[in-house]
């Protein structure tokens, strides 16, 4: 199952149209609808409201596997200056990875030589595992105070 059949059978367990379920993540439903259909994917933002609403896992949702569960939904949720920060980290990773001041190979390629949907699962992995690990920092510290 696709991730726009994933987010059908979701949006439909809930009982929501479309413009229901775009009007409560603040989307349009024409973007929304696009989803849907696997014309279009969802950006890592709202990847993590589509998760957060139906409380299932980004992975459940991408199709990467079958389990709905969000293991990582007792950890602290990120607020407004840590996604600014994580989007700085993002910004200056890839920054280097193009101008090879760091690890400039993803599979074998240069971040240059990769194709558009290749750039995007690495610029959307990397995003990911900032996220979590600013998370799990975050645990980390309240565990500590």
């Amino acid at each position: 199952m696709n991730y726009g059949d994933r987010l059908k059978k979701l949006r439909e367990s809930q009982r929501l149209s479309q413009q229901q379920l775009a009007d409560k993540l603040n989307i349009n439903r024409s973007t929304y609808a696009r989803y849907e259909l696997g014309q279009t994917q969802p950006n890592f933002e709202t990847l993590e409201k589509l998760a957060d609403f139906f409380e299932v896992s980004i992975d459940y949702l991408l199709g990467r596997t079958d389990d709905p569960s969000n293991k990582y939904s007792d950890y602290p949720t990120l607020i407004k200056e840590d996604k600014k920060d994580i989007a700085k980290d993002l910004e200056k990773i890839i920054n280097s990875l193009e101008n090879g001041d760091g690890y400039s190979h993803f599979d074998g390629q240069s971040i240059k030589d990769l194709d558009t949907e290749d750039r995007k699962i690495l610029i959307a992995f990397l995003e990911n595992s900032l996220r979590l690990g600013k998370r799990l920092t975050k645990q980390k510290l309240k565990k500590h105070w």
